[in-house]
């Protein structure tokens, strides 16, 4: 849909997103001001082939369908940009005596407001954001709210180190050295002690069943808070359902519930393609750096946003786009298939180290984003920068890996991108300060990995001292 600045929202605009009727409102509007030639409306698309002769051409049929009627046309080149949260996973059959229930139970896709559930007893499976985003808000009106969880999750705040955004202190490129370079029972100790630092995870009942690996953590605030003050409960995985109650595997009964809500994630599938281009293998799609098929003859088809990392998707996906332009008009080129599928399987064994077996779209992202931008000249030479412009460095290498940082050379290079990473934490810290109190204070990215190192080398110290 796009934005016109006289639009007549209503009232209950975001409530109004979702009702069908939406369609009839904006099409009545664009037509009284002659712009409905700018506007389309969702299309399925129901196929994706190649012509008869993309060995020569590269060109795809693409077969679509609106009010019932089937389209056909072709295109030199095909996008697939639907991510990985297509299809609502709702893993019923896991859960024996589900079908005897006789309370609502919907996935968490179908949850819009909490008013309706005011004086009801909710349970939710699942540990993810959505399962704690869900739980949290109902604890202000629902009876009793529980979370079920299969392994627990690490739960982490929005407000890091004193009081600074989580990501800007978090992913930086100096945190991704040390966790790649340090030996693995220093970077899982480290790793561990980061996110334990606001809570004992033990404490809450949420501390996962394989605590080294880097699965996605959850982003919330109020969790702890809410676990603390009674008002959220966390089980282990139900194991039967009743009529009316939900048995865990501890053996603890909760009774009485008016809901299950299913916050068990998304599956993805392409269904519109031919699995020889699109292979999925165990849950994974076979993809080089999450974005190409390797083993098409001519490559104008990427898959733009089937990544998931702890980094912000907006630029992730900027980046993969650039560079998949850039393949598609010719002006990059790919490896051979023989080392794109070894890429692939060396891929494969270390998110399988570091995320394990259920977490196949996770990637780091400072690594990942690197790969992409050193395929169109984008990447930052940190070496250099620190000969060149110690000042930049020690913002790039030590601050926030904000997407400045792959706009400063090559394709698409920004002359402002200097100046906008040097001025960051101005602009973090701005709308903070509605009630000045003087200057504000910039974190000293330097400051706090000296802190870290000082203690051990004065134990060092004294350690041969007294020897």
């Amino acid at each position: 849909m796009m934005c016109f600045p006289d639009f007549p929202y209503p009232d209950d605009f975001p409530n109004f997103m979702h009702n069908r009727k939406l369609q009839e409102y904006i099409t009545a509007f664009c037509k009284e001001k002659n712009l409905l030639k700018y506007i389309q409306f969702k299309t399925l698309v129901s196929g994706i082939n190649k012509r008869p002769d993309f060995s020569i051409t590269s060109q795809w049929d693409v077969t679509t369908e609106r009010n019932g009627k089937k389209e056909s046309a072709i295109f030199d080149a095909v996008l697939i940009c639907s991510g990985h949260h297509v299809y609502p996973h709702l893993p019923k059959e896991s859960f024996p005596g589900l079908k005897l229930f006789k309370g609502k139970c919907f996935h968490s896709r179908e949850y819009k407001e909490p008013g309706i559930f005011k004086g009801k007893r909710v349970l939710v499976l699942g540990l993810g954001n959505s399962g704690c985003d869900i739980a949290t808000e109902l604890s202000h009106t629902a009876e009793q709210v529980m979370i079920s969880s299969r392994s627990g999750s690490w739960v982490m705040s929005r407000v890091w180190d004193e009081g600074y955004p989580w990501d800007m202190l978090f992913i930086t490129r100096f945190e991704t050295f040390l966790k790649n370079n340090l030996p693995t029972a220093i970077s899982d100790w480290w790793y561990m002690k980061q996110m334990n630092a606001r809570f004992k995870h033990e404490n809450y009942g949420l501390m996962p069943l394989n605590r080294t690996l880097r699965k996605e953590p959850v982003f919330n605030d109020e969790l702890p808070a809410c676990i603390l003050c009674g008002i959220v409960s966390v089980k282990p995985n139900v194991r039967e359902f009743t009529e009316t109650s939900a048995i865990f595997e501890d053996g603890t009964v909760f009774e009485g519930i008016d809901c299950v809500i299913f916050a068990t994630g998304y599956s993805y599938d392409y269904p519109f393609i031919d699995e020889s281009i699109i292979k999925n293998k165990n849950n994974e799609v076979t993809l080089f750096k999450g974005i190409f098929p390797p083993k098409l003859e001519k490559p104008t088809m990427a898959v733009i946003g089937f990544v998931q990392s702890l980094g912000a998707t907006i630029p992730t996906v900027d980046l993969q786009a650039r560079w998949a332009v850039r393949v598609i008009k010719g002006t990059c080129t790919l490896p051979s298939v023989t080392d794109m599928m070894d890429d692939i399987d060396k891929k494969r064994g270390k998110k399988l180290k570091w995320f394990g077996t259920s977490e196949t779209v996770q990637t780091d992202y400072i690594t990942y984003m690197d790969e992409l931008a050193s395929f169109i000249g984008a990447k930052p030479h940190i070496p250099w920068l620190f000969l060149t412009d110690p000042k930049l460095a020690v913002e790039v290498f030590f601050g926030p890996c904000s997407p400045y940082q792959f706009r400063l050379v090559g394709p698409g290079k920004w002359p402002g991108a200097r100046n906008a990473i040097l001025t960051q934490w101005d602009r973090t810290l701005k709308p903070m300060k509605t009630r000045g109190v003087g200057k504000p204070q910039k974190p000293c990215l330097l400051c706090r990995w000296v802190r870290l190192f000082v203690l051990p080398v004065m134990f060092i110290a004294v350690f041969f001292a007294l020897i």
